[in-house]
């Protein structure tokens, strides 16, 4: 058996092991190098708009937004896990997720969204949030809020009725 082909020699020293890192992974601060294949941590931030998982805190790209793919179902309510991440054929860029990493239970995740609850079925939709629910075009705007105050804001509102449009209230102000 050659040298090569022992499988009880020792790593190679940080000279020689240049090749098994990414030299972009590195940025040239010692211990900071990931090995080529190696999976890596990130958070999930969010979705884009085809809904796959957009990821931040990788280790190559600590203050960007990077798309990825996944090989497991990711849902909203898991935006601020951290994620175990493999990268496709070695390229930083093409990042694969392949796992939740499992909060100890207990514990908030830090980044974790509010939940929304969203029932649908022929005739009705309804969208229930805990504090506050707003839905904004451009300067319109309409809130919700959990005390019953709805708060409708716009350059220019119209309401229109066909048959009887009533204003009812304990005090009714106009302009």
């Amino acid at each position: 058996m050659s040298a090569i082909d022992d499988p009880f020699k020792p790593w190679p020293t940080a000279g020689a092991a240049a090749n098994l890192y990414d030299s972009a992974a590195c940025g040239g601060a010692a211990g900071s190098c990931v090995p080529v294949g190696a999976p890596v941590t990130a958070r999930l931030h969010g979705f884009d708009m085809q809904v796959l998982p957009v990821l931040s805190g990788l280790p190559h790209f600590p203050d960007q937004l990077v798309a990825a793919r996944a090989t497991v179902p990711l849902h909203p309510s898991q935006l601020g896990s951290m994620v175990l991440v493999l990268h496709e054929d070695g390229d930083w860029t093409r990042p694969i997720v392949i796992g939740v990493l499992q909060e100890p239970s207990g514990e908030q995740r830090p980044f974790a969204q509010p939940q929304v609850e969203v029932q649908v079925d022929k005739e009705r939709m309804t969208l229930s949030a805990e504090r506050e629910i707003v839905l904004r075009c451009g300067d319109a705007s309409i809130t919700l809020t959990r005390a019953g105050k709805v708060v409708i804001k716009g350059n220019y509102i119209v309401s229109r009725s066909t048959g009887y449009n009533r204003i009812k209230g304990a005090a009714v102000d106009i302009n």
